[in-house]
């Protein structure tokens, strides 16, 4: 799995651009947007060069790039049209002259962390089952709705906030009625995709193929994800927020 290592190195040395690019132009969201599209290249490259069935192969690596596209350019358009992501604004004005520092400690963590969800993309492209299969369809099954909700709660979000009425309001219609962050949740699930392609009864090593749902999860829900950008909505919408989060799970759905 030493292809592994090198997907963490190439999106390292791609994250050490990225610090350069958001410093230049001032809005430090494009480190998303280069993290997205370099770990959608890297796992494609580690699906293709694993050994195995070549037709799984061609299956994975279409289904990280399609992920990589719709994220990555998603990502993109919001940071060149909008102001800088609230959980970035956020840290400059914490910060002050240390912020370009701390952005470089956080983006150095990335790398690695791509090198990590690069070990289930290996194991399901590399496992031995005879292609196709069941579990197969059942990955692409799960891949593709997790997309298309994350897709979903993103253009929800999207028509939500250009109406012109909710200036300062909080979105809870649709998809996020049911939970905070509906898009952090299907990008956690599509994460499961991975564990199902790599699942062989008898194989041990399936059970490293979790990594990638468990790590997406606790990053999403615990470190750069819901925490900061909560912080800065509370911030910014004060009680009206802190009613909502009363209400309203984080990432779990709940039907009122």
């Amino acid at each position: 799995m030493i292809i592994c290592l090198y997907a963490g190195v190439f999106v390292t040395f791609a994250m050490l651009l990225a610090w350069a690019v958001q410093r230049a132009a001032g809005n430090a969201g494009w480190v998303d947007v280069f993290w997205t599209f370099s770990t959608g290249f890297a796992l494609a490259g580690v699906a293709l060069a694993a050994p195995g069935a070549v037709g799984r192969h061609a299956l994975l690596a279409a289904l990280i790039l399609a992920w990589a596209a719709r994220l990555g350019g998603h990502i993109a358009q919001r940071v060149a049209t909008s102001p800088e992501d609230t959980r970035y604004a956020m840290m400059r004005a914490a910060a002050g002259p240390r912020f370009q520092g701390q952005m470089f400690r956080l983006i150095a963590a990335q790398g690695p962390v791509s090198g990590l969800l690069a070990i289930p993309v290996y194991l399901a492209a590399a496992q031995p089952a005879p292609w196709p299969r069941v579990m197969d369809l059942a990955g692409v099954v799960l891949l593709a709705g997790a997309l298309a909700g994350e897709a979903l709660a993103d253009h929800q979000l999207q028509v939500w906030r250009a109406h012109p009425g909710h200036e300062g309001g909080i979105c809870e219609s649709g998809l996020w009625a049911l939970c905070r962050h509906p898009n952090y949740l299907f990008e956690a699930l599509a994460w499961t995709a991975y564990p199902v392609f790599a699942f062989v009864p008898d194989r041990p090593l399936t059970w490293l193929s979790f990594i990638a749902p468990v790590l997406m999860f606790a990053v999403l829900r615990y470190l750069t994800g819901v925490p900061p950008l909560e912080a800065a909505m509370r911030a910014r919408r004060g009680d009206g927020y802190a009613a909502y989060q009363a209400r309203t799970n984080a990432m779990w759905p709940r039907w009122r």
